[in-house]
C-alpha cells in the first residue's frame, strides 16, 4: 500500500519513501513571448546569427534549445558581434555553433520523456504542488485554461513554472498566455 522501492531499468533498486518525477529541461522563455518573437517546441527560433522572429532582438543559450555553457557562449559572441555590426566575425562561428548542436542532441535524447511515463500517475498524484491539486483532480477537463478557472492549477506562486512542464507532458495542454510579472532567468 506505499512506496518502498524503485527499481530502474537497467536492474538497480533503490530503497525509497518518495517518487518524484521531472518533466524535462525548461527554458524561461517568458520574456521573449511576452516580446512576440516566435516559439517552437518550447525555443525560441533563430537563425544562424542568433536574430529572433522579432527585428534587433537576438536569443542565445537555453532559449534556443538546451545545449550547455559551449552553446551558450558560442551564441553569445555570434549575437554580440551581430549587434555590434561584425558580421564577417560573427560568421566565422557557424561552424563551432554547429558543432555544439551534437551535445544538444545528446541531451534531447536522454532527457526527451518516454510515453510510458504517463502511466506512473495515480489519482492522488499531486501535479500542482503549489495548489495542491492532483491527477484526478485535473483528468476532466479539456484544457490549462479550464483548469485553472476550476481547480486553480497553475495559479499558485509559480505562476504554472513548475506545473505547466507535467500538464504539457501529461494531458497536451498549452500553459496559455504568458504575463507579467516576470522572473529573473
Amino acid at each position: 500500500g506505499r512506496l518502498e522501492a524503485v527499481r530502474f531499468s537497467d536492474g538497480r533498486c533503490v530503497d525509497c519513501d518518495y517518487l518524484a518525477c521531472g518533466f524535462g529541461l525548461v527554458p524561461n522563455t517568458e520574456l521573449a513571448a511576452l516580446l512576440g518573437c516566435e516559439l517552437a517546441d518550447g525555443f525560441v527560433q533563430v537563425d544562424e546569427l542568433q536574430h529572433t522572429s522579432r527585428s534587433g532582438h537576438f536569443a542565445v543559450g537555453e532559449l534556443t534549445g538546451i545545449g550547455g555553457l559551449d552553446k551558450a557562449l558560442i551564441e553569445g559572441e555570434i549575437a554580440g558581434l551581430v549587434a555590434a555590426g561584425r558580421l564577417r566575425e560573427a560568421g566565422r562561428f557557424g561552424s563551432r555553433r554547429r558543432r555544439s548542436f551534437r551535445f544538444t542532441a545528446a541531451l534531447r535524447q536522454a532527457f526527451t520523456l518516454r510515453p510510458e511515463l504517463k502511466l506512473l500517475s495515480r489519482s492522488d498524484t499531486v501535479v500542482c504542488r503549489c495548489e495542491d491539486v492532483s491527477f484526478s483532480g485535473l483528468a476532466r477537463y479539456a484544457s490549462s485554461l479550464d483548469a485553472k478557472l476550476q481547480t486553480r492549477c497553475g495559479m499558485g506562486p509559480c505562476q504554472g513554472r513548475i506545473c505547466g512542464g507535467a500538464t504539457r507532458f501529461l494531458y497536451g495542454w498549452d500553459e496559455g498566455s504568458t504575463r507579467p510579472p516576470l522572473f529573473p532567468a
